[in-house]
């Protein structure tokens, strides 16, 4: 296996175990209430915590920090955005955790939050990598 793949391997690790901690481990009060409101602190935070969590996975692994600012800023507005569709359509439809609608709206959560890493880590590979 070449040293890119084992990078990319390690970054997409990297990423999963962010993700983890931010969605699951430390979240606050404040990043969790009022969740349908767009403009709201607590994703703004929440949001951050995420793009500070990449940025300093691809530091880990090297990338070049005039590609890494660029790409965790627009992944900050992706997850905002995402978080805001999750919380603004469960509070929309009165889901609760319940309601098979609220897994199946986390479950689009998810699902689009790792869709935006797969896209992370191509555009590292197209542009960054080695």
């Amino acid at each position: 296996m070449g040293e890119t793949y084992s990078v990319l391997l390690v970054l997409l690790c990297l990423l999963q175990i962010k993700h983890m901690l931010g969605d699951y481990f430390l979240q606050t009060r404040i990043m969790l209430d009022g969740r349908d409101q767009y403009m709201h602190l607590g994703r703004f935070l929440h949001a951050g915590v995420h793009a500070a969590g990449s940025l300093i996975a691809f530091a880990l692994i090297g990338a070049p920090f005039s590609f890494v600012i660029p790409l965790v800023l627009a992944e900050w507005a992706v997850h905002f955005h995402i978080d805001w569709w999750k919380g603004r359509h469960t509070s929309d439809q009165n889901l609760t955790p319940s309601d098979a609608g609220y897994w199946r709206a986390s479950g689009i959560d998810q699902a689009l939050h790792q869709l935006t890493y797969i896209g992370m880590i191509w555009l590292w590979l197209a542009l960054a990598a080695g």
